[in-house]
């Protein structure tokens, strides 16, 4: 059941979304804390997925994730601003992501 594996670098990936928004926008100490544990959850599902799945597949899916993430959210709730290219690189970083995840073969432990 390799998307089990593949589903907790995507869970990593949504708490490494949520701690980049929050180091920029937080302003309390509950903004701060609550990055904090985005943090530590991200790295946590990061580490935990690869027992299972190369460590450096599983990084380079995580941060290209973590990448667009952060990218649109920027773009669609924070309105920075949206292009043809951003959104073409935007699509050549998902297709590396696909194939990274298509062509790891490695089994489950």
């Amino acid at each position: 059941m390799m998307w089990r594996h593949w589903l907790t670098v995507v869970l990593g990936a949504v708490f490494e979304v949520s701690w980049v928004v929050g180091f920029k926008h937080a302003t309390t100490l509950w903004a701060w804390l609550i990055t904090g544990v985005a943090v530590y959850l991200s790295f946590y599902f990061l580490i935990r997925a690869s027992r299972s799945i190369p460590a450096g597949t599983a990084y380079a899916v995580f941060v290209g994730l973590g990448t667009l993430g952060t990218t649109s959210v920027g773009m669609f709730v924070f309105g920075e601003p949206i292009s043809w290219l951003k959104i073409a690189l935007i699509l050549l970083l998902l297709a590396g992501i696909g194939g990274l995840q298509w062509t790891t073969t490695k089994e489950a432990n």
